[in-house]
């Protein structure tokens, strides 16, 4: 059964854990809405549809004949350790926190990075060569840009021109169309191509539409699918013959639109965030605190996701 941070947030009764993981969610409308499929063991087995059996037409009486069967890829998502140590000086602590609780700011800080990671890896993440500037590590898990393999043709890669174009509503659209079996829940991107979209939406006569988030902040909607700004989406992709070659080097964005759910996109973890104490440290003075996250990401079904590569500054 799938669940969100901020529900799984709610049924902590460990005060700090509870802290840790809002501070995870409340800057993020992505971590806010994307729901977590617990597993048990260390990676998901699962079967993703390639192609349907094909139905036909039969004679009255006549024998019915299975010409084709369905198939399947057998996929596993691997779970990888995502984690940060938050140390604390006890002379700083001793000293300082007459003025604000300095382990909780060392806390928040930390729970930050970890949220800033899994975004990042959510897109960019590659446990080997792939885009050119695009960093790998086997540690982490596939992102997005590998998932949909924008770097291919395919029916899930709208590209905007050969080497980029400016964005409009009818690529948005078109973008959207391509996610099947549901409107998609978000439309991931940049802050570039958000403004771009805001200008879109002023030179029509209107503004996007806006309604209050689940934690009671303002968020953006086009066509009541919300905007969701990741900050790691880079706008300097490169572009040949309307595929993305590079990460760097060149000046477009990406827009994902992506559909949640087991059976469509979701996380995976095992025993969610934690937050372990280890203790005073033997080398230093200093006590440690370690943020851990065993996670990663589930692409039950390719056409639960698409991405409209190639928006450029235009």
């Amino acid at each position: 059964m799938s669940m969100t941070l901020a529900e799984s947030a709610k049924l902590t009764q460990d005060v700090l854990l509870r802290g840790v993981v809002e501070t995870i969610i409340k800057e993020s409308p992505l971590l806010q809405v994307m729901p977590f499929v617990h597993i048990e063991g260390n990676g998901l087995t699962y079967n993703r549809e390639k192609a349907l059996a094909a139905a036909a037409w039969h004679a009255p009486l006549g024998d019915w004949t299975t010409a084709t069967a369905p198939e399947f890829d057998k996929l596993t998502a691997t779970l990888a350790i995502l984690g940060r140590n938050a140390d604390l000086d006890s002379f700083i602590k001793q000293t300082r926190s007459n003025i604000q609780d300095v382990e909780a700011v060392v806390l928040e800080l930390a729970a930050k990075s970890v949220r800033h990671e899994f975004e990042r890896t959510m897109v960019y993440g590659t446990t080997g060569a792939y885009l050119t500037g695009q960093t790998a590590d086997a540690n982490a898990f596939n992102g997005l840009i590998v998932n949909i393999a924008t770097k291919s043709a395919s029916d899930q890669v709208i590209a905007a021109g050969a080497t980029g174009a400016a964005l409009t509503f009818a690529l948005i659209d078109q973008l959207i169309d391509a996610v099947k079996g549901g409107k998609p829940d978000v439309l991931m991107m940049s802050r570039r191509t958000r403004r771009k979209m805001q200008n879109l939406a002023r030179a029509a006569g209107n503004n996007l539409q806006v309604e209050r988030g689940l934690l009671g902040d303002f968020i953006q909607l086009y066509n009541g699918i919300p905007i969701a700004v990741n900050d790691w989406i880079l706008d300097t992709h490169t572009l040949v013959a309307s595929l993305e070659t590079a990460a760097t080097g060149g000046a477009n964005s990406t827009m994902y639109a992506l559909r949640f759910g087991e059976g469509a996109v979701c996380g995976a973890t095992n025993g969610g965030i934690q937050v372990e104490n280890v203790g005073a440290l033997e080398g230093k003075d200093a006590l440690r605190r370690r943020i851990k996250w065993y996670c990663s990401m589930v692409d039950f079904n390719v056409v639960s996701r698409a991405a409209l590569i190639g928006i450029s500054a235009a």
